[in-house]
């Protein structure tokens, strides 16, 4: 009897356990240069493929330009395959001319042929960022299209909450694989109610009906943080990166729940803000990540991969059990 009893509790330990998934990492500064510790986390990663921020793409006045183009300061000595990332923002297609397409892919073709000259890395694989909409899909799914045809490479796109939801509105983009970020669950210049990076509920809301989008996907999920200020008037802007150890000094004042007080006017983290201004920083506890991580394994049968978003020690270093 005890010897079944204790085979019972394997069997049912074994089943309540999932399997630990693949994970990588995106990179998102705009000068690569990874830290000891940044190259250590990397080389530990399950994943064949690392994936980075090249440049964006932006149209302003009419016109298309490549902006925030990363700067290189190191060289690419990882062992997963490179594979760039270019945001592109939805406003772009918007009256997209073949001028605007034209420009984009041999960009996009460009860059990448320099990249792999440069590197000495063979790309197979180009992942596009943009937050597409009912009304500029044509255009976007065209140019997916194009870009694919041009540089004889995968192309594969990002994929948000809303056109998981909305996908008969949104349309289904022209790709083999999608990457679905989990992330920014809300805007955090609206709302201060839910933690605005990742609120569980309304992510699983969004995520009802996953295991009907007809795209093979991976999933991409947050590691970062960030700060919300909030003024007199109670308007508010963002501040990037921005984590609870930066504010540990004699120039903010905790209030409770990740929210601090600013003492005294000056220049912080790049912006002038005054006294009496509000801070609130958001991150992701770890508990969270997991949690998210055992529902989307429910929905998703077939392997997928986990990439946390972004590498950067400043973030890495909160997690204990996730690499």
């Amino acid at each position: 009897m005890k010897y079944l009893i204790f085979i019972l509790t394997i069997f049912i330990f074994s089943c309540s356990k999932s399997p630990k998934q693949n994970y990588s990492f995106y990179y998102w500064r705009t000068s690569y240069y990874l830290n000891s510790k940044e190259k250590k986390i990397l080389q530990k990663s399950t994943s064949k493929d690392f994936y980075i921020r090249i440049f964006d793409l932006d149209k302003k006045k009419g016109n298309i330009s490549k902006v925030g183009e990363i700067n290189f300061r190191q060289k690419l000595d990882f062992r997963q395959n490179f594979v760039p990332v270019i945001f592109i923002t939805n406003r772009t297609w918007e009256g997209a001319t073949e001028n605007d397409f034209n420009f984009a892919i041999n960009t996009i073709y460009n860059s990448i042929k320099k990249l792999e000259e440069n590197s000495g890395k063979r790309i197979s694989e180009i992942q596009i960022d943009c937050d597409w909409t009912s009304t500029t899909k044509k255009d976007y799914f065209k140019f997916l299209e194009k870009l694919k045809a041009k540089t004889q490479k995968e192309v594969s796109c990002t994929l948000r909450l809303h056109q998981v939801k909305d996908k008969k509105e949104s349309g289904i983009p022209p790709v083999k694989k999608v990457y679905l970020m989990c992330y920014a669950t809300s805007s955090p210049l609206e709302n201060l109610e839910k933690n605005t990076i990742l609120d569980i509920p309304t992510l699983k809301n969004y995520l009802s009906k996953l295991e009907d989008y007809p795209i093979k996907m991976d999933v991409a999920l947050p590691i970062y943080s960030w700060g919300i200020v909030t003024n007199h008037l109670g308007k508010r802007k963002l501040i990037n990166a921005l984590t609870e150890e930066d504010l540990q000094n004699q120039n903010f004042e905790k209030l409770g729940n990740s929210t601090y007080r600013i003492l005294k006017d000056g220049f912080y983290f790049g912006m002038y803000l005054n006294k009496n201004f509000t801070i609130k920083v958001e991150s992701i506890p770890e508990n969270d990540i997991v949690e998210v991580q055992k529902f989307i394994d429910q929905k998703i049968n077939e392997p997928h991969l986990y990439i946390y978003y972004h590498l950067d020690s400043k973030f890495t270093n909160r997690y204990k059990n996730l690499f």
